[in-house]
């Protein structure tokens, strides 16, 4: 469009329209930024860092990284030190020969002792049937998936703080042409009034100006509280009350140039289908783990024991052992529930076959979905260009022609209607327009801060894996929690 906003903030910190004739916000052009003021892509950076949705779904990719070394656990050392102490009391009974007459004699003893000891046990996992390396495996795809989900929250993020910022900027527009309508409806009122005090129109004139300016009051009135409501879920995504919103740009440069190239890029790049092959590998590898539970598992195990006292409670007895041993477990028969482990193993891969079906499907639709909305709006602001032009020159022709008696008054309140109208399906269709094509872009899976360079540092959840992923010991994790 060629009108701009006005740059005088309200109290609420938003853009007003010019005075006089209504003026439309130019949602869309490329107008000097502000000093403090806010542009979309510093909304979408604060977005990036702080909000806690997307934070919460970071912590969630970190909290699956430690499956890697709870997998790779399967394959390491185990030891254990037993330890015991208590005391025992000990009351014996045990035979002494036979006296003259040949009764069986018996000796009896009591003993108070102090049975102490401790064994350590030590096991080397030799052969496993393969389970420690596939749950590795598993657990590395199971962690690609993760990141996969953690992208389309952070495209979810960006999306909705686009289509939040593009609301308000819309919202305050609507609120601010309602208005000037009252104005101008007001103004329209008393020539009306004064016209009728000499003759020129009659009481109906009057009547019908009023009840312009009483409609024009209550979608103002409605106006005010959609902006209130976009003003607060811009809070809730960016995490402040918008303040001095610079015009929103559209990112078609970094769409695709036909339907056909931006569904063939989001087949490949959309982080639902990636996460939805990743928990197909994920399946497939549970299989592999499942089939384990069949194979023979080979073992090395050691034990050094040193007990006191543990002798039939004797005092002073001591008693120290070490062993080692290779232990070979052949399973036969365990009841059958791994044969059903691993039948139910196989029907989730199928399940997650089916579902990368289903999110290609997905995928597909929303891209075609999408790329016609953002046609759509760009034809819009085109039509809607030559509405307002169309109706602001009818409105001039209407007015002229009611000064001579050609045109009623509700001749000349139909042509502001229309002309206002027109102004905010305009304002629509330029918000419309932003919006879509974020849209756009996160369908094809490519809405990130790396893409849209957001003034931003970069999350990296290969750091922690890299971190985590062959840790063998210690409980605080790499920030120092």
């Amino acid at each position: 469009m060629d009108s701009a906003a006005s740059g005088k903030p309200q109290a609420a910190g938003l853009h007003t329209l010019s005075k006089g004739a209504a003026v439309v916000v130019a949602l869309l052009s490329g107008a000097p930024v502000q000093a403090h003021a806010e542009t979309l892509r510093s909304a979408l950076a604060r977005a990036y860092c702080g909000n806690p949705d997307l934070n919460q779904s970071r912590a969630a990719v970190r909290v699956r990284d430690e499956d890697a070394p709870k997998a790779l656990a399967g394959m390491r050392p185990k030891a254990n030190i037993q330890a015991s102490a208590g005391p025992e009391y000990a009351n014996l009974r045990f035979p002494a020969g036979r006296d003259q007459s040949g009764q069986r004699l018996f000796q009896l003893e009591k003993y108070t002792g102090w049975p102490r000891g401790t064994t350590l046990n030590l096991q080397q996992n030799i052969f496993d049937g393969n389970r420690t390396e596939n749950s590795v495996k598993q657990a590395e795809s199971n962690v690609f998936a993760a990141r996969a989900t953690m992208r389309l929250t952070e495209q979810a993020i960006l999306q909705n703080g686009a289509t939040a910022y593009m609301n308000v900027l819309r919202d305050t527009a609507v609120m601010n042409l309602r208005k000037n309508n009252i104005a101008v409806l007001e103004q329209q009122l008393k020539q009306t009034q004064d016209r009728f005090q000499v003759g020129e129109v009659t009481r109906t004139d009057v009547a019908q100006a009023e009840a312009s300016v009483a409609q024009a009051r209550s979608e103002f009135y409605a106006a005010q509280a959609q902006l209130k409501n976009s003003i607060a879920n811009y809070h809730q995504l960016i995490g402040d009350d918008p303040k001095s919103l610079q015009p929103g740009a559209s990112v078609e440069p970094l769409l695709p140039t036909s339907l056909n190239d931006a569904i063939g890029v989001a087949l490949i790049e959309h982080p639902g289908v990636v996460s939805a092959l990743h928990q197909v590998d994920a399946a497939e590898l549970a299989v592999k783990v499942a089939e384990s539970a069949l194979m023979p598992n080979l073992s090395l195990n050691a034990q050094v024991s040193n007990q006191y006292d543990s002798f039939l409670g004797i005092p002073g007895t001591r008693q120290f052992s070490a062993q080692a041993a290779a232990q070979l477990n052949v399973p036969l028969y365990q009841g059958g529930a791994e044969y059903a482990s691993i039948r139910q193993a196989k029907e989730q891969l199928g399940q997650a076959r089916l579902n990368a079906d289903l999110q290609r499907d997905s995928v597909r639709a929303s891209v075609v979905s999408s790329f016609g909305l953002l046609e759509t709006a760009k034809a819009s602001i085109i039509s809607g260009q030559a509405a307002v032009k169309a109706a602001e020159t009818a409105l001039a022709g209407v007015r002229e022609e009611a000064k001579v008696g050609q045109r009623t008054t509700l001749d000349v309140l139909n042509a502001q209607q229309a002309l206002l109208n027109a102004r905010v399906s305009l304002v629509i269709s330029q918000r419309d327009r932003v919006v879509a094509s974020y849209a756009v872009l996160g369908s094809i899976g490519r809405l990130s801060a790396q893409e849209l360079d957001l003034n931003v540092t970069l999350y990296d959840p290969t750091i922690h894996y890299e971190q985590v992923k062959t840790k063998w010991w210690g409980t605080d994790t790499p920030d120092g929690r």
